[in-house]
């Protein structure tokens, strides 16, 4: 046997092994609970799409079906749904939860913190998913990055906001960190899912 014939099957050695082991997988059915309307496609698409993309990386051996908020569960109670085993996952935002710790801001875009640019260079290559797991484990799941969409805006009054006396009683949309902020400056949060 020549010397690169031995190479050639040292190296398609590998890739027949798992695809052995891959037949003979069983099929799996998850349900991923979604907070996010399908009206709110920006956001909500990456459920599906990571739906799809399970199931075409698998030839249809691991299906994953999406559900809209409600469906299940109510849409700021993904995270419990999958804590509790009602589904398999979810597809939500972490921001939502920092009743729980305030560390699951990290996750999402912090008000005042890192641009998406930013938020994605320390999720990759800064070592934040690797922090987020340790957060994640905690509670018994595991965090995956679908997508980003950066840190809130300030939002759109009827009337201008111009110290911080005008927010004293405004109520706003504002989940996480930027509620607790705001609430100190005598806003008063609003915690709604996307779809509300």
């Amino acid at each position: 046997m020549s010397r690169r014939t031995l190479l050639g099957l040292a190296a398609a050695a590998p890739l027949a092994a798992p695809a052995v082991v891959y037949a003979q997988a069983p099929t799996l059915r998850w349900r991923l609970t979604s907070s996010y309307p399908s009206s709110l496609d920006a956001i909500h698409g990456a459920g599906p799409l990571f739906a799809r993309t399970v199931a075409e990386l698998t030839d249809d051996r691991f299906q994953i079906r999406v559900f809209g908020p409600g469906e299940v569960v109510p849409p700021l109670q993904a995270l419990d749904a999958v804590q509790a085993g009602t589904v398999e996952a979810c597809h939500t935002t972490a921001s939502f939860y920092t009743g729980k710790n305030p560390a699951f801001a990290f996750a999402t875009g912090l008000p005042f913190g890192l641009n998406t640019r930013q938020q994605n260079a320390w999720m990759y290559e800064g070592g934040g998913i690797e922090a987020l797991d340790e957060l994640f484990r905690q509670y018994n799941v595991k965090g995956l990055p679908l997508g980003t969409t950066g840190a809130q805006m300030g939002g759109w009054y009827r009337k201008e906001i111009r110290s911080v006396e005008d927010l004293k009683g405004l109520k706003m949309r504002i989940a996480g960190l930027g509620g607790t902020v705001l609430s100190r400056l005598g806003a008063v949060p609003q915690q709604l899912a996307g779809g509300d």
